[in-house]
C-alpha cells in the first residue's frame, strides 16, 4: 500500500448492504475486490455481478464473491462490514488467514468495534463513522439512496493513506483527530433513530416531520449526552441537546427515504445490531450509574421484536 497509483487487494468481510456499497465503489474503480458474504449474495455476484443500483442509474461490475473467509490472506485491506454482534467470532475466524501487514477498516455501527478486531485478530484495525443509506433489495444488487462518505482517525501516515485510497475510489473520507468522538455523534444519531424507525415501520423522514416523534428523540438524546458526559467523551460539535438534537435531524432529513438498518433487519427476520446502540447505552449508563430509562425501554422493545421476527 505505499503507492498510491497501485491498487492493493482488497476484502470485503460481511458484503452485504454497506459492504457491497463501499466495495462496489472499489471495485468499480479498478481495484482488485473479493467479496465474502453469504451465499445468495456470493452466488449471485459470481454469476451476474454486483450491480450498484444509484440515483443516476444502474451499473453492473463483474467481481469476486465466495463464503471462504480464507480468501482474505493475499489482500492488505479489509474492509470489515459484519454486524457489530458478530465482530468479535467474525474477527478471531479471519485470525488465522489474515496479513500481519494488512489494515482492517471497521465500517460498523456502535464504537468499539476496532478494538475487537485489535484484540481478536492482532492486526490493525482503524474505526471509522460511516453515513449511508443503503439496502439489498435482492442478491447482488445494492440500492444506494444517499451519502456514502465516512470518517477515520486518529491521524498517521496509515489513515492519511487510507483516505487517498478511498478518494480515489470516489468515496469522500475525512481524517479526524478525535474519531472515538466521531464515533459517538454517530451512535447518538443511530440511537435517536433507529429504534423509532424500528418499532414505528416509518422511513427517517417520517420521524422528522412528528413531533412526537421528535420530543420522544430529545429523551434519548439528553440521556446520550449524559453517559458520554460520564465517560469522559466529547463529542464533536454536540455538547447540548439542541446541538445533539441538530445533528439527528441533519441525519433523518438527508437520508429522509432510508429506513434504519434497525427496521431493515427487523423486516428480514435478522438479528438486529441494537445491542450495539440503545442497549449498548442501556449497559453504559448501569456501569456508570446514569439513569437511562428510555434507551433501556426501546432496546428492551426491539429485542422482542426481533426474537418474534427471528423465530417466525
Amino acid at each position: 500500500m505505499s503507492d498510491i497509483r497501485e491498487w492493493p487487494r482488497i476484502a470485503v468481510v460481511g458484503a452485504g448492504a454497506v459492504g457491497g456499497y463501499f466495495g462496489g465503489m472499489f471495485a468499480r474503480a479498478g481495484a482488485p475486490t473479493v467479496f465474502i458474504g453469504r451465499k445468495h449474495f456470493a452466488d449471485a455476484v459470481s454469476s451476474k455481478g454486483l450491480v450498484l443500483d444509484k440515483l443516476h442509474g444502474q451499473e453492473r461490475i463483474t467481481a469476486t464473491a465466495t463464503v471462504e473467509m480464507s480468501a482474505v490472506r493475499d489482500c492488505s485491506l479489509i474492509l470489515f462490514c459484519v454486524k457489530a454482534n458478530d465482530t468479535l467470532a467474525t474477527a478471531t475466524q479471519m485470525a488465522s488467514f489474515v496479513r500481519p501487514d494488512a489494515t482492517v477498516v471497521c465500517l460498523q455501527n456502535g464504537v468499539d468495534n476496532a478494538d475487537q478486531v485489535r484484540a481478536a485478530a492482532n492486526v490493525a484495525a482503524v474505526p471509522a463513522a460511516v453515513y449511508v443509506a443503503v439496502s439489498v433489495p435482492e442478491p447482488g444488487r445494492v440500492k444506494h439512496l444517499a451519502r456514502g462518505d465516512l470518517i477515520i482517525g486518529p491521524p498517521s501516515e496509515r489513515t492519511t493513506h487510507l483516505a487517498d485510497l478511498f478518494g480515489r475510489a470516489g468515496i469522500q473520507c475525512r481524517v479526524s483527530d478525535n474519531i472515538e468522538g466521531e464515533l459517538w455523534v454517530k451512535l447518538l444519531r443511530n440511537c435517536a433513530l433507529n429504534a423509532i424507525s424500528a418499532l414505528g415501520h416509518v422511513r427517517y423522514g417520517e420521524i422528522a416531520r412528528n413531533a412526537d416523534a421528535k420530543q420522544l428523540m430529545t429523551r434519548i438524546v439528553d440521556e446520550v449526552l449524559a453517559v458520554a458526559r460520564a465517560a469522559r467523551v466529547v463529542l464533536p460539535g454536540v455538547h447540548d441537546r439542541e446541538s445533539g438534537m441538530a445533528a439527528a435531524m441533519e441525519l433523518a432529513t438527508q437520508m429522509s427515504d432510508a429506513l434504519s438498518s434497525t427496521a431493515q433487519d427487523l423486516n428480514r427476520g435478522r438479528q438486529t445490531e441494537i445491542d450495539a446502540l440503545n442497549g449498548y447505552i442501556a449497559r453504559r449508563g448501569t456501569e456508570l450509574g446514569v439513569p437511562v430509562p428510555v434507551n433501556h425501554a426501546l432496546f428492551t422493545l426491539v429485542k422482542l421484536a426481533e426474537q418474534k421476527a427471528v423465530i417466525s
